[in-house]
């Protein structure tokens, strides 16, 4: 009851002596769908003096205004923020520290990807439930009973384009022997989906295996025209969405800065969470949250 922060601890508290020269910005939940941005130093490794900041919401003004509280002179000294995709976030680090370098998570963007591909096997495997009904209706018309055509691995098409959802997350040489099977008859039924999984392991190649900022450039560049050339809608979007954040995620290439801070950070609140059953007092939260993490 005699913390210096509590009138204002719902809403908003900072550390400006926890702020280093590479940070992260993300957003977490706190309770009911409630969102925060919390603003972590990365030097502090998760540990006491990780936590620089915690903002009720993320609409920008809002965060900015409370940032700025931290003086001009310290924002000014902050050399480079990991973010994600969100114009909102980009829009708060350049007001707030106004010196430092913006870089785009990686993960963010190879998520997009990853979506990218299981929006494609979702549309198939809607089509193939549709084909499914349509061939039960025949069959009761026709009085008969419905057999599914079962492929050789035992999979009827609907089934198949379930099971596979794991595998088209991981690189081939990572697949078990069933899914190696699975994957050559989905590829064989649905060649677009095998090119939609191959430009998805590509960028992920990309982000790992390039050290140079120009290599990486010209990698992307040699990308976006494989994705021109698939034709695969959602890839476009995909592509669209690189090249309006393309500087950010270049930036990547110069120390190769992720956002895994700030996850783990975020895994870390949760945790707590759990371990309180849930947040009734977010002041007495963001209190505990203080004397672990501040």
């Amino acid at each position: 009851m005699t913390w210096s922060e509590l009138e204002h601890a719902q809403d908003w508290i900072v550390f400006e002596d926890n702020l280093g020269e590479y940070l992260s910005i993300d957003e977490t939940s706190l309770s009911q769908g409630e969102l925060y941005t919390v603003v972590t130093n990365k030097a502090a490794k998760g540990k006491k003096g990780s936590l620089v900041a915690i903002v009720k919401g993320t609409v920008s003004d809002s965060v900015i205004k409370v940032l700025q509280k931290i003086p001009k002179n310290k924002r000014n000294r902050v050399k480079e923020v990991t973010l994600d995709l969100a114009p909102t976030m980009e829009r708060i680090v350049t007001r707030s520290f106004p010196n430092a370098r913006l870089v785009a998570d990686r993960f963010h963007v190879q998520q997009l990807a990853t979506d990218a591909v299981q929006q494609l096997r979702v549309e198939y495997r809607w089509q193939a439930i549709e084909q499914e009904n349509k061939e039960m209706d025949l069959a009761k018309e026709q009085h008969l009973k419905h057999v599914p055509d079962i492929l050789e691995n035992g999979d009827t098409v609907k089934q198949l384009l379930a099971r596979s959802r794991y595998l088209l997350f991981k690189d081939q040489p990572k697949w078990t022997p069933s899914q190696n099977q699975r994957a050559e008859i989905l590829f064989r039924l649905f060649p677009q989906l095998k090119v939609a999984y191959d430009l998805s392991r590509k960028l992920s190649r990309i982000f790992t295996k390039t050290k140079d900022k120009g290599v990486g450039f010209t990698k992307l560049a040699h990308w976006y025209n494989e994705v021109e050339n698939a034709g695969i809608n959602s890839f476009k979007t995909v592509s669209r969405s690189i090249q309006n954040h393309y500087i950010n995620i270049l930036n990547y290439f110069d120390n190769r800065s992720t956002n895994a801070s700030a996850e783990s950070f975020n895994a870390k609140i949760k945790a707590l969470r759990t371990q309180f059953r849930g947040v009734r007092n977010i002041s007495f939260f963001m209190y505990r949250l203080t004397k672990i993490y501040a």
